[in-house]
């Protein structure tokens, strides 16, 4: 069996929140939200990380998480550049913005060669996301299965109170993901969870199981993954070049519309915990520090 192998989207600068939140010290002993990520996936099994980041970036990368647990988990590091794409295509003229989560994995696809799990770095999963994960992604290789796997949090514990964010909001059949749909623009207003679809609001059910990006995939993912690329630049980004985005949520989705892929959903009882704007931050500072001051964390992480 291979091992399997940590994946942790860090490539996005973070726009909302001004700058790169991904190395922003989040503890008073200087440790990011990713350090969570990775002590707890280290505590579930896991033996290898690849970070995919943007390649002007690594050197930060290296000094602030990188060197720090190398002595504790293989660090690999992927990079997602707009100008890597599926063989024919270019970047068109006006378009600076990162194309997007699908795009993200698929940059990682040369570094990954072992059923992985794949997350965002500017999030706290708890440590019983990464159990089920690192199960899962055993079971598959013991069964020889493609099966995918995710993560979902009740809706209501993922929102901020400082704007608007994007999540994909999930149907179940039994133990299975039957559909996912991705809602931008998801906020509270007067008690009430609405999110904005062409311009009116309409109301979500705050305790909807949604999907905050961990998806426990295999190999054969990749390949599917530069299919829905291709139809992506084909189709979506002339009708709007500086914005499109190709996203995971809405990949597995279809993926799953289409019989191609079969999602087990695991559902956690952590709270999840992010930082999507500035104004985020000290609430998701003092909920780390509580947790170590429970026990559930060391006072420092690595040592």
């Amino acid at each position: 069996m291979k091992e399997p192998i940590l994946v942790i989207m860090a490539a996005g600068m973070g726009s909302r929140y001004g700058g790169l939140k991904q190395i922003d010290p989040i503890t008073q002993q200087g440790e990011i939200i990713i350090d969570f990520s990775i002590f707890d996936a280290i505590r579930a099994g896991f033996k290898r990380a690849v970070l995919i980041i943007k390649g002007e970036h690594e050197q930060d990368f290296r000094d602030v998480i990188g060197n720090r647990i190398a002595d504790f988990i293989e660090v690999q590091y992927a990079h997602q550049e707009l100008t890597t794409l599926p063989q024919g295509y270019t970047v068109p003229e006006g378009r600076t913005k990162p194309w997007g989560t699908t795009h993200a994995i698929w940059c990682c696809k040369d570094r990954v060669d072992a059923p992985f799990v794949v997350l965002n770095a500017d999030d706290y999963y708890g440590p019983e996301a990464f159990v089920h994960m690192y199960r899962h992604l055993c079971q598959v290789q013991e069964n020889g299965m493609d099966e995918y796997a995710m993560v979902g949090y009740i809706l209501d514990n993922t929102l901020t109170d400082h704007g608007h964010v994007t999540r994909g909001v999930c149907k179940m059949e039994g133990e299975y993901l039957s559909e996912i749909v991705e809602r931008k623009q998801i906020e509270r207003q007067e008690g009430v969870v609405r999110y904005m679809d062409k311009g009116t609001w309409v109301d979500v059910d705050p305790n909807s199981l949604v999907s905050m990006n961990m998806w426990a995939l295999t190999p054969a993912v990749f390949a599917q993954l530069e299919e829905d690329i291709v139809d992506f630049l084909a189709h979506e980004v002339p009708l709007d070049v500086e914005k499109s985005e190709c996203l995971i949520p809405t990949t597995i989705g279809e993926l799953i519309e289409k019989q191609k892929a079969k999602v087990k959903v695991y559902a956690s009882h952590d709270t999840w915990q992010g930082v999507t704007y500035k104004e985020d931050k000290p609430q998701v500072m003092a909920a780390l520090a509580k947790l170590k001051e429970e026990g559930k964390y060391p006072e420092r992480l690595w040592k």
